[in-house]
């Protein structure tokens, strides 16, 4: 296994509780105390690191400011690491391009379950290209074209696209939604999801139109 893990939390306990069960499960590992190391390390290993575990309250930078930072440049999966468990830092999170939130304490067990599945999603598969009337979707190369045009999502933003255009013309609940594109039991507010499906269409332009709102359900991915 060659991934590595960049673990960004100013308590060296927390750093290495983690460490010890992510080196256990194969995975190399990076650390930084504080943002503005973390920062360093990124831009030096940018290459390398695949996943960020990122702490929200430290010392010299906070966790808001590196995730803005890191998301000029880079759409690495960030795992937001914070003692707060309020609703509306969550959405303030997944604006900025948080891929997942976990609230301390949290089950060490469970995290590694979540970096497992983040990476297990973004290293691509072998699915050749699929088009929807114009909207392209390369699952190897985990890009998404309209009419031939490269269009930017953050990871979370296609994920829920492309689980959307997997389940054509099926109504899906929010709660599916979260289930299956936020992974376990999410207890964020179903709003997330709003969002997420309004950047979406913007995004699209014309063929945002083909994400239908199902009203009192959820969403539907339908071409017509």
């Amino acid at each position: 296994m060659n991934e590595y893990i960049l673990i960004v939390d100013d308590e060296s306990r927390m750093r290495k509780l983690i460490k010890d069960f992510l080196v256990a499960k194969g995975y190399n590992i990076l650390e930084a105390e504080d943002g503005e190391q973390a920062l360093q390390i990124f831009e030096e290993k940018a290459d390398k690191i695949n996943l960020i575990l990122l702490d929200v309250m430290m010392p010299k930078l906070d966790g808001w400011s590196v995730l803005r930072q890191i998301r000029q440049n880079s759409k690495v999966p960030i795992i937001m690491l914070t003692a707060r468990g309020e609703e509306q830092d969550e959405l303030f999170g997944f604006e900025l391009g948080v891929d997942e939130y976990i609230s301390k304490p949290f089950s060490p067990k469970i995290l590694v379950a979540r970096v497992e599945a983040i990476l297990k999603r973004t290293q691509g598969n072998n699915e050749k290209r699929k088009n929807y009337d114009g909207i392209e979707i390369d699952k190897e190369g985990r890009t998404v074209t309209v009419d031939g045009k490269a269009i930017e999502l953050s990871l979370r933003e296609y994920e829920l696209l492309v689980y959307l255009i997997e389940n054509e013309n099926i109504a899906l609940s929010r709660d599916k939604i979260l289930m299956n594109v936020w992974n376990f039991d999410y207890y964020g507010d179903s709003r997330t999801i709003d969002s997420h499906i309004k950047k979406i269409r913007h995004k699209l332009g014309k063929k945002g139109k083909y994400i239908k709102t199902m009203r009192g359900v959820g969403y539907k991915f339908e071409v017509k």
